[in-house]
């Protein structure tokens, strides 16, 4: 799993916090290039710029535990 912290929201702050971190899901066929698809507020996968988010390495104690909120 992968995951992500929004380091900019602007023009999106009803759909992302910053310094928050988010689910990354795999691009789809049709994804433009430099965008991620990102689980948001809405709990919905949307695109959003890369470069508004830095990818982070969760420790995997901590990534376990995330997972568990996710099922």
């Amino acid at each position: 799993m992968t995951f992500a912290i929004c380091l900019n929201n602007e023009g999106y702050e009803a759909s992302l916090e910053l310094r928050k971190i988010y689910q990354v899901l795999p691009p789809e066929p049709n994804d433009p290039c430099r965008y991620i698809r990102i689980v948001d507020e809405s709990g919905e996968d949307c695109l959003y710029a890369a470069k508004g988010f830095e990818a982070v390495q969760l420790p995997p104690r901590t990534e376990r535990k995330v997972r568990a909120t996710l099922a």
